[in-house]
């Protein structure tokens, strides 16, 4: 099953970036792959409760892929994290399926309650470079996040959320 599972994302990023000339470039040079693979590893320890083991896998993957992902996170399939380097995602962030995200998003908490406290993504969000999304909010499916926008409350599905753009004078 987890072979199956890394060819279909592996396929996934081939039909999505044109840059990508064969499988075995994606699966062993790009940091995306790599990083939800070994998440899938760390959280079944941290479902199992082996939370240690949890948090060093996703360490090790930090370390060789500059993706963090808390191993709390639950993440959908065919997620593509293009570039990736920068990207965070919290413990209690959930996220759904055939999403892209950017380099240098976050998904963020704003408390340290151990409650709730990170975003919940629908199905086919994009989130743009830079973007915070933060908070216990949710964004719907089929949302698009601009780049370097900061989102702190619940965005609808389908709507588009911008950060303003810079007036030349």
């Amino acid at each position: 099953m987890v072979i199956g599972q890394f060819k279909e994302l592996l396929n996934t990023y081939k039909m999505y970036d044109p840059a990508a000339k064969s499988l075995w470039e994606i699966g062993l040079l790009y940091p995306g792959p790599k990083a939800l693979m070994m998440h899938r590893l760390a959280h079944a320890f941290y479902k199992d409760k082996m939370y240690f083991l949890a948090r060093l896998v996703a360490e090790v993957s930090r370390w060789l892929t500059g993706i963090e992902i808390h191993p709390g996170a639950q993440i959908g399939h065919r997620l593509v994290i293009d570039h990736g380097f920068g990207v965070v995602i919290g413990e209690t962030a959930i996220i759904g399926d055939d999403c892209i995200i950017f380099h240098g998003v976050t998904l963020g908490g704003i408390k340290f309650d151990p409650v709730k406290r990170h975003p919940t993504v629908g199905n086919k969000v994009m989130i743009g470079a830079g973007a915070k999304v933060l908070g216990p909010i949710t964004i719907g499916d089929g949302a698009l996040i601009g780049a370097n926008a900061v989102v702190v409350k619940d965005v609808p599905a389908g709507t588009v959320m911008a950060a303003p753009l810079a007036q030349a004078k």
